[in-house]
């Protein structure tokens, strides 16, 4: 990992933005001991220069999206990356479920939202055959990890703040209660069509002001103001900042497949499975026989060590009967065919709960 040319204020302040992405500049700097108008000047720099940008993430469980998706896959070296890019973009990528698709020279991996296993299973079906007729795969089938809401549980979902202060060193206290995100609830929301648009729109325009987006789609400020507090209030959407990996100096992205041994395995109802959670770790998926990590590593040490931990932990604990399947990934090599793109699927999970 290079050594970034952030200030020690400005480390402050990014991490500061990614553990509290919805805290005003002032609320921030009493969170940071930082002056309020070093803050702000700080969030403007930062988000000029590219070291962050923001999302809205939709939380559509309550709205008839019942899984999360995970697949990733070996590939033909020799079929050239920007060709595999094109075709799979026109062919698989087109697909509203999948919000974050990633490919280098040999792998790539993606992430979904869906509705039902069949939707899935055909996308993933259109998958295989495309790669299968071009010569993409090697050897092996790509691979599928589901994750129904109903009987998972989510423990990250894209917090990059635990990453930011063991890469910048920072002496921060911040208490991280490891819970289930709350993926799944009983509750069944029904929007009105205003509301549609507007849940939409705050997905589709993370960075856009409420009076920007309300002029938009010619509604009041005041309209998208206090639609989005309702949103967030009945934890509809959730904001966060993506740092700029890349641009931090981060090098290794790290896929973790892990299946328990069916006779001895983690108790989820006890959330055993989070004492593999590490500051890398970005996000994280369980269920009763697999975990689904992905984590970030400044350099190929930091990989290391945390992978030794990890599988000390699944033997010690004789959680497994092999070993879980571990790829990493270039960060200066990868391809984002699709980067965090949350509003095709929020608007076909709205339209099929009219």
């Amino acid at each position: 990992m290079e050594k970034t040319n952030l200030t020690e204020k400005e480390k402050i302040s990014l991490y500061g933005l990614t553990r509290h992405p919805t805290l005003t500049d002032k609320q921030l700097s009493e969170k940071i001991n930082l002056k309020h108008s070093t803050v702000t000047s700080i969030r403007h720099r930062l988000r000029k220069n590219e070291y962050f940008r923001s999302l809205t993430i939709p939380r559509l469980q309550n709205m008839g999206c019942n899984m999360l998706v995970i697949i990733y896959t070996d590939l033909n070296p020799l079929i050239p990356l920007k060709e595999r890019v094109i075709i799979s973009g026109k062919t698989i990528a087109v697909f509203e479920e999948i919000f974050l698709s990633v490919g280098a020279q040999d792998k790539g991996f993606s992430l979904s939202l869906s509705k039902d296993y069949a939707t899935i299973g055909r996308i993933n079906d259109i998958r295989t055959q495309t790669f299968g007729k071009y010569g993409f795969l090697e050897d092996e089938y790509p691979n599928m990890v589901v994750f129904p809401f109903e009987i998972s549980k989510i423990y990250r979902f894209f917090d990059f703040s635990p990453l930011l202060k063991k890469a910048f060193n920072l002496e921060i206290e911040s208490s991280e209660k490891i819970k289930n995100l709350g993926f799944l609830s009983g509750k069944n929301i029904k929007l009105t069509d205003r509301e549609k648009n507007i849940y939409c729109g705050l997905v589709k325009y993370p960075e856009v002001s409420d009076s920007r987006l309300g002029k938009k789609l010619g509604v009041s400020r005041h309209t998208v103001s206090r639609l989005r507090k309702n949103f967030e209030k009945n934890f509809l959407i959730r904001k966060i900042n993506l740092p700029n990996l890349k641009k931090l100096g981060f090098e290794i992205i790290t896929t973790y497949h892990i299946r328990y041994d069916p006779r001895n395995h983690p108790d989820i109802e006890k959330d055993e499975t989070t004492a593999l959670l590490n500051n890398s770790t970005i996000m994280m998926a369980s269920r009763t026989f697999e975990t689904f990590m992905l984590c970030v590593h400044k350099d190929f040490d930091d990989y290391n060590s945390d992978t030794t931990k990890i599988m000390q932990i699944l033997k010690e604990n004789k959680w497994i009967s092999k070993n879980p399947d571990i790829r990493t990934h270039s960060i200066s090599e990868l391809i984002y065919i699709k980067d965090f793109i949350f509003a095709p699927i929020a608007r076909k999970i709205l339209k099929k709960s009219a």
